[in-house]
């Protein structure tokens, strides 16, 4: 790891009650690649982090011996904005980089619920929100990546292509990977333009009222509920966007406003590393069964081309009931995102036999955030 900063890990660097051994600051893609190169002559474990602010997530990794802390990487490499394409690096936050890109008239169209999550993180975890209705997950705006592999190796796909592995889509596989196949080094993202108007209509949630509106003509770029009060919010945004919504207003009963509901977007709960959290996929026509199946646990849901809803089960109540119950009453995708319950973390994978062959591919070696993924990969 010459030239790369390296200090003794404190028990603030622990991931999930895993204490690692070490804390890397790498400064630049090459330093990533020195890093793994290093471990992967030593059998050493390494966990990627950005902001933290979701290192809670996940399962406990099998070992960790060095945290790779991406804090340093912070700039925006490229704004092109002719062509509404931004190349940035891992450790830049989403606000800062929503800063840069507001101040040419752009934005990248994704719901960020935590505030000092990372452009890294946010691809690792996949984190999504309310605008994924009209605009895709991280996933879909993400063009180009650029990913450092457990032996040191730089790969890049998509946008500014150098090499490839081939075969691969690197950035559909990296996106929502945990840090399990590598390191996130650099990330070229799709932008749009910032909507010249943008109005929330809240109102009461009511039977099929999701359904509805999902299939609006007045094209919604998201629809939140919040549980237990039964709030909906829908956003409407660019041209017309208060016709349309008081077109919504009608439709729903609700009130039109400029400015979005202090819970759009964001997870239930305080976010507390120790606080149970539970996202639950279903069917859009199978709002109202879900949300009465959460009863008055605290969760926020929101449409896409499917439901997901995030819930955080309030202190005292039996976590673990809820997520059986969802899985296999109900028969719901349903993970815990966060905190330790009493049944598997993932639930049921169809994919697992392939992902487990992806992950041999990328780590045979198992040294990328071992065990912190589905089914221990």
């Amino acid at each position: 790891m010459q030239g790369v900063t390296v200090r003794d890990a404190g028990p603030g660097d622990a991931v999930e009650g895993v204490q690692p051994r070490w804390v890397a600051l790498p400064e630049s893609v090459e330093e990533i690649a020195a890093v793994l190169r290093s471990c992967a002559e030593r059998d050493l474990a390494v966990v990627p982090v950005g902001g933290g602010t979701k290192l809670h997530w996940g399962s406990p990794p099998e070992r960790c011996d060095v945290l790779l802390d991406l804090c340093c990487l912070n700039e925006i490499v490229e704004h092109a904005a002719g062509d509404l394409v931004v190349r940035t690096q891992p450790g830049v936050t989403m606000e800062a980089l929503a800063e840069v890109l507001a101040g040419k008239g752009q934005e990248l169209a994704l719901d960020v619920p935590l505030e000092g999550a990372t452009v890294g993180g946010t691809l690792a975890t996949a984190t999504a929100g309310p605008r994924s209705l009209r605009y895709g997950t991280a996933r879909d705006l993400l063009i180009g990546i650029t990913v450092v592999l457990a032996d040191g190796t730089i790969a890049r796909s998509g946008g500014k292509v150098v090499k490839n592995v081939a075969g691969y889509d690197l950035g559909k596989l990296f996106t929502g990977s945990y840090g399990t196949l590598g390191v996130i080094a650099e990330a070229t993202f799709r932008l749009h333009p910032l909507p010249a108007d943008r109005r929330w209509v809240v109102g009461e949630a009511s039977e099929a009222l999701l359904e509805t509106l999902a299939a609006s003509q007045a094209e919604p770029s998201g629809i939140a509920v919040d549980l237990p009060s039964g709030t909906v919010a829908v956003l409407l945004e660019g041209s017309a966007a208060d016709r349309r919504a008081a077109a919504i207003g009608l439709l729903m009963g609700g009130r039109v406003t400029d400015t979005a509901p202090g819970w759009w977007g964001a997870l239930p709960g305080e976010g507390a590393d120790d606080e149970v959290l539970v996202e639950v996929r279903a069917r859009v026509t199978e709002a109202d069964a879900l949300i009465r199946a959460l009863g008055d646990a605290p969760a926020r849901m929101w449409v896409a081309d499917h439901l997901v809803a995030h819930v955080a089960p309030p202190p005292g109540s039996d976590p673990t009931a809820l997520v059986t119950r969802l899985r296999e009453d109900a028969g719901w995708r349903t993970r815990v995102v966060a905190g330790r319950v009493g049944v598997d973390r993932w639930g049921a994978v169809d994919a697992l036999p392939l992902m487990r062959r992806v992950k041999e591919r990328f780590d045979p070696g198992r040294r990328m955030s071992p065990g912190r993924f589905v089914g221990g990969i």
